[in-house]
């Protein structure tokens, strides 16, 4: 028989967020600026070699409301601008297609910045704050009745609360428990990372050259004493080539870089080391149950293809943030009403991105002629039509459509609430 959890080992609160990661820690800064009584539980996340995060105009927003933007913005590089190079050789050629923050009125259509570096600042930003507490621990296991949840701590503790938000990743345990389902696929590609210097500017423009293997990325970084031009690189291919390339020595495949890249930058050098993953998808059965609600990589996971991932997740909390306001918490009918809500908006939000990058990523890595007509035909069309270009870009930057109110262009004084 199971002794009772003593009260020094039982954490009451009325939000628990569960997952440290970035998604882990915004939601935690947004429920807490809104008033709630929040518990953040899981460990900050290590160290990822090559990666960058490259923050949109709405995302950028939601950073500005929840304190840290000017953190940011003092590590990252501005994104001035989006080419897409047809790299694949196909029988027709398709002109460049260049999206322009210029073109619908901003002076940038975000910033690019080292994930460790926005890791570090959230999780900076995070031991600043009095407003909730942060319980560095692994969760066991979770247990959801119609009233409560509560987390099972591997350190013996347990934490109680109203409700949880699980931004614990692919593998959720919090969304297992909840029963909620998951369609998981893969593709033949890896995505190698790095980040790199080069001799040549690059004017705030980040490059796609779209070829038979999938994308070829850089973005602009910023600048360092010494090497005052740098971007990040993301480069699909098969799993084979990915295992030659880190085998070759990095002369070599500085070499290879600059010819993928075709000269654009000059001669370039990888800084540190050289990040890999396996590209999948991921979709789940629903956004929110009973008592959970998803967020992040916990309910969305597809191919880095026009940065939507991390900018995606941040909308999934501010989102659930604008979903729950003025909830009461207790009253099941108005919570089901509210996570309904919530389903239906990222539903239609994310399921329009996933199936989005799954045919473009589909349509480079398949040698058909007819698919590469309509991809190609698509690029005129957009080139050629200002408005359909415009409509684009801003739909990629920051959706007008049920866009919550921590993206939007001005943000209100966080409400009253109660603690819960």
């Amino acid at each position: 028989m199971t002794e009772p959890a003593s009260e020094a080992k039982i954490v009451k609160t009325q939000i628990l967020v569960a997952g440290a990661g970035s998604t882990g820690i915004a939601a935690a800064m947004a429920f807490a600026r809104a008033g709630h009584k929040v518990a953040l539980v899981g460990r900050f996340p290590p160290s990822l070699p090559g990666r960058t995060v490259a923050l949109f105009e709405a995302s950028t927003r939601f950073l500005d409301a929840l304190g840290v933007l000017q953190r940011v913005k003092e590590k990252a590089a501005p994104i001035a601008a989006i080419r897409m190079v047809d790299d694949t050789t196909q029988l027709l050629p398709t002109p460049d297609l260049v999206l322009q923050a210029r073109e619908i009125g901003l002076p940038a259509l975000g910033v690019n910045i080292s994930n460790d570096e926005l890791v570090e600042i959230l999780i900076a930003a995070a031991r600043e704050r009095a407003d909730f507490e942060i319980i560095e621990a692994d969760i066991a296991n979770f247990a959801f009745d119609g009233d409560s949840a509560v987390a099972l701590l591997a350190d013996g503790r347990r934490v109680e609360a109203d409700f949880v938000v699980a931004a614990d990743g692919r593998a959720s345990r919090a969304r297992a428990v909840a029963g909620i389902d998951t369609q998981e696929w893969t593709y033949p590609q890896v995505a190698l990372t790095a980040l790199l210097t080069h001799e040549r500017p690059h004017d705030g423009v980040s490059v796609e050259f779209h070829t038979r293997s999938g994308p070829f990325t850089l973005v602009p970084l910023q600048g360092r004493e010494g090497a005052p031009n740098r971007s990040s690189l993301v480069w699909l291919m098969s799993v084979a080539d990915a295992s030659r390339r880190l085998a070759k020595p990095g002369k070599e495949l500085q070499f290879e870089l600059e010819d993928r890249s075709h000269g654009r930058y000059g001669a370039m050098a990888i800084e540190g080391g050289i990040g890999q993953f396996r590209m999948g998808g991921m979709r789940v059965s629903a956004y929110a149950k009973d008592r959970v609600a998803l967020v992040g990589e916990t309910c969305h996971v597809f191919p880095p293809i026009g940065a939507q991932g991390l900018n995606l997740s941040l909308r999934d909390v501010a989102d659930l943030e604008e979903c729950l306001a003025s909830v009461d918490f207790a009253n099941r009918r108005e919570l089901g009403h509210a996570l309904a809500r919530y389903d239906r908006h990222r539903r239609a939000d994310i399921g329009f991105r996933t199936l989005g990058v799954d045919l473009l990523n589909r349509s480079l890595i398949i040698p058909y002629l007819p698919v590469d007509l309509l991809r190609g035909a698509g690029f005129v069309a957009v080139s050629a039509f200002a408005p359909l270009r415009r409509a684009l870009i801003r739909e990629g930057v920051a959706p007008h459509l049920l866009l919550p109110r921590l993206m939007q262009e001005k943000t209100s004084r966080p409400r009253a609430r109660r603690a819960g």
